[in-house]
């Protein structure tokens, strides 16, 4: 096995000999700009179907708001996991250059089931979500086992002495990656909503689309096959390092009772793992306890695009003229930020902050970046109160919520037994200030309503369930009709719109695409979600007549549900448009200062803490930490899974509690950090230097005295 080995690396370096082709007379090889093209058709890829998931999960399978977050970070968090698994067999078996094509072609498996999944001819509900887990999980299998492998063989390519080549390599390599999360994020929300097929949405050409792209990247990479320098195997650190703490672990475990006692527990492998390693480990494991209070940052983090996108489907769309940005498109906002972020803060914000004779160390930066996220959630929560005051919420146990809409020639009092919920006389088309909580006894109740119309008084026998939402319609005979109403606000943005009809005639009325067909005399249509926008001249034919009107239903804004009035005379048709559920007023402009902090965040937190890692780690160890950072990522997504389907609070209060958690954890983080001391990891390579050097030096002192010796003549003692 060791040979086999030896023979390749011999075979790599031979290989490495024979030099790849130069772009253009520079020091950079040909082969990057493949691996380049890969990792923007990847990032495409991945970021386009997630910019759509939550969407998807929520319009499409018809999950719950809870559900949905709760496999959209489970999905996440296995993106994290799963690099662990790519690195080890990267490492240890296949090498760089044969995992990744073998998992790309897994993930591409993955994309193809994925979009069969989202077509709706195919299978029914449990079909559909068997094919969207199956598919979800061959994906975070792909995209998580190439992560660690992609931009390490990248930096393969180069030359020892190319180091600056090597450095711009990796800036154009984490650009590739912005510039395909930015224009995924516009992308594919477009062919979600803008694109119709199968009778709504179109997620199977959302999803088709990052499949086609991952392809792409796939066909690309193998392109390049024959320019790759492609390192052999050369056995997994992590494993290695894992093994170490076991047997340290056992040994300290198993020890006699009068075995000297160790400086540290780690030393209790030194019988079987060079002092190098334990002392490599031991560093390690230092900067490894200050990231047990990470997750929780990246817990906020990667509500992106689950909760904020949630909260941005509640809100005004509207930029003016036609330009109407999607939910889900907002995500683009970090990945643009970053790309502004970053030289802001190396060339003015850390400069300036220097000036003021304040040491931003990198620990400081991190507590500093964890501040600004929970600033970010503070942003959240005041965007969060303002938008659920357009919210019907529904009702708790033992109430349901109710409204008059009066028909009548004249007005009307409303009396409920033991309860005086309108006190004031109801006027003839008057538009309803909102509904009113009632409660009730149980979950079921038959109330007896009395309607009091022109000094004559009515009885009805209404029955009313918890939980619901109702209208009571009152005609001009004074005949009841409890209708309920459909009040949830639409995650698309939709519309809602409802007609009744007060003339004799049936009507069929138009509106965009969809039809709606209203009987005569008080008929109720269904409530059907329109796209917001001007509806000037909406057709409306009569059923018994065939006679056309045009009738004007002004601007049919976001998130709102309306109630149509018809009326009028053979000859001409009227209308009174309410508004039952006031439309989205927040404009999603308001968003923007969560994502600049929490992009701000990102700089100050994820970028320094990469650095810091790396500049406290040997270099024979940075793989372990970047499996410990990842891990942290992956933890973090654990936490809002749990938090979502386990907390069951309002989203103002989650997104503050979120807050809160993340300060105190940055108190904690602080408090670490002043305890921690920074290290020099090539010190470490001098002191083994050294020991080697004094070792060798002694070796040749007792070599030089072993020769004095045996040229000495016989028989001559010493």
């Amino acid at each position: 096995m060791g040979k086999a080995k030896d023979d390749n690396m011999e075979k790599y370096q031979s290989d490495k000999k024979t030099r790849s082709p130069k772009i253009c007379g520079t020091n950079y090889p040909l082969s990057i700009a493949f691996i380049v093209v890969n990792e923007f058709c990847e990032r495409f890829s991945y970021y386009g179907m997630k910019a759509v998931l939550t969407l998807y999960f929520i319009h499409y399978l018809h999950w719950n708001k809870n559900l949905s977050t709760a496999v959209y970070h489970a999905f996440s968090g296995l993106c994290y996991f799963t690099p662990i698994i790519g690195a080890i067999i990267a490492d240890s078996w296949l090498g760089k250059f044969k995992t990744i094509i073998y998992l790309s072609i897994v993930y591409v498996i993955g994309h193809v089931i994925k979009s069969v999944g989202a077509i709706p001819d195919v299978g029914d509900s449990t079909v559909h979500i068997a094919l969207s887990m199956l598919g979800l999980i061959l994906i975070a299998f792909g995209t998580g086992g190439i992560k660690p492998c992609v931009a390490a063989f990248g930096g393969d390519q180069f030359e020892e002495e190319h180091t600056e080549e090597r450095r711009k390599f990796f800036s154009i390599f984490y650009m590739s990656i912005n510039a395909g999360s930015v224009l995924s994020t516009i992308i594919t929300p477009i062919l979600r909503g803008d694109v119709q097929c199968f009778g709504g949405d179109c997620y199977a050409l959302a999803f088709g689309v990052p499949a086609a792209l991952m392809v792409i990247a796939t066909v690309v990479f193998i392109a390049g096959s024959g320019l790759y320098n492609k390192a052999p195997p050369e056995g997994n650190v992590l494993l290695n390092v894992c093994k170490c703490i076991g047997c340290a672990i056992s040994n300290r475990w198993r020890r006699p009772k009068n075995s000297p006692k160790r400086d540290h527990w780690l030393d209790w492998a030194e019988e079987k793992y060079s002092k190098r390693l334990i002392q490599e480990i031991k560093m390690v494991l230092r900067v490894l306890v200050l990231y047990i209070p990470l997750p929780m940052f990246w817990a906020l983090f990667d509500q992106q695009g689950s909760r904020w996108t949630l909260q941005a489907t509640r809100m005004n769309m509207d930029f003016g003229g036609a330009f109407v940005i999607k939910p889900d498109q907002m995500q683009m906002l970090n990945a643009l930020l970053i790309l502004v972020f970053i030289p802001i803060f190396d060339m003015g914000v850390y400069p300036l902050v220097g000036l003021c004779r304040i040491k931003l160390t990198p620990l400081k930066k991190m507590a500093a970046g964890m501040i600004l996220a929970a600033l970010a959630f503070c942003a959240a929560t005041v965007v969060e109160v303002n938008v659920i005051k357009t919210v019907v919420e529904t009702p708790p146990a033992k109430e349901c919520l109710l409204q008059v809409l009066n028909f009548a020639d004249g007005d009307v009092s409303v009396q409920i037994p033991g309860h005086n919920i309108f006190p004031d006389p109801i006027k003839s088309y008057d538009e309803p200030s909102g509904y009113t909580s009632l409660p009730l006894d149980d979950a079921h109740q038959i109330i007896t309503v009395d309607i009091t119309h022109n000094g004559a008084n009515h009885q009805c026998q209404l029955n009313f369930t918890q939980h619901n939402v109702y209208s009571l319609i009152l005609d001009n005979r004074i005949t009841c009709k409890l209708e309920e109403d459909n009040y949830t606000k639409s995650e698309a943005g939709e519309a809602f719109v409802r007609f009744i009809n007060t003339r004799t005639d049936g009507m069929n009325i138009s509106v965009g695409s969809k039809q709606f067909q209203v009987p005569g005399s008080y008929g109720i249509s269904l409530s059907l979600g329109v796209e917001r926008g001007e509806y000037k001249n909406v057709e409306c034919t009569s059923l018994d007549t065939l006679m056309k009107y045009q009738i004007d239903l002004g601007l049919l804004d976001f998130g709102a549900y309306y109630t149509v009035i018809l009326g009028g005379d053979p000859n001409s048709l009227t209308l009174n448009k309410m508004v039952d559920v006031q439309p989205n007023n927040i404009h999603i402009a308001w968003q923007i200062p969560q994502y600049v902090l929490i992009t701000a965040g990102e700089v100050m937190f994820s970028i320094t803490g990469l650095e810091f890692s790396y500049s406290q780690a040997p270099a024979s160890m940075k793989s372990v930490l970047q499996a410990g950072w990842l891990l942290t990522v992956a933890f973090g997504n654990v936490i809002v899974l749990i938090v979502a389907e386990g907390a069951g609070m309002e989203q103002w209060t989650e997104f503050l509690l979120f807050a809160a958690l993340l300060v105190a954890v940055s108190i904690i983080f602080s408090i670490m950090s002043y305890f921690y001391t920074y290290v020099d990891p090539d010190q470490l390579d001098k002191l083994f230097k050294e020991e080697a050097n004094e070792g060798n030096m002694d070796d040749l002192k007792k070599e030089k005295e072993s020769m004095n010796m045996n040229d000495l003549p016989k028989g001559i003692k010493m």
